[in-house]
């Protein structure tokens, strides 16, 4: 997991109820760097996504999707 303020910038759309425009609108997000490649994975498939974190190590990551499910990115256990 990365570091707390390691984003990548990807195109990602906007959803209208969280767009100050009120409208599905395209924008560069700020995306923490090592879930980044996924995200822009789901985007570039068209799976729509509404936020998301990696959880930097101290918790599960997740993203969520436009659809309601989310996907959780398990924390690595050391055994």
């Amino acid at each position: 997991m990365c570091k707390w303020g390691t984003t990548k910038r990807i195109l990602v759309i906007i959803p209208a109820d969280l767009s100050y425009t009120h409208k599905d609108r395209r924008a560069y997000a700020g995306i923490d760097s090592c879930i980044a490649p996924i995200v822009r994975a789901l985007a570039r498939g068209g799976i729509r996504t509404r936020g998301c974190c990696c959880g930097h190590g101290k918790r599960d990551g997740f993203i969520s999707l436009q659809d309601g499910r989310e996907l959780i990115i398990r924390k690595k256990v050391n055994r």
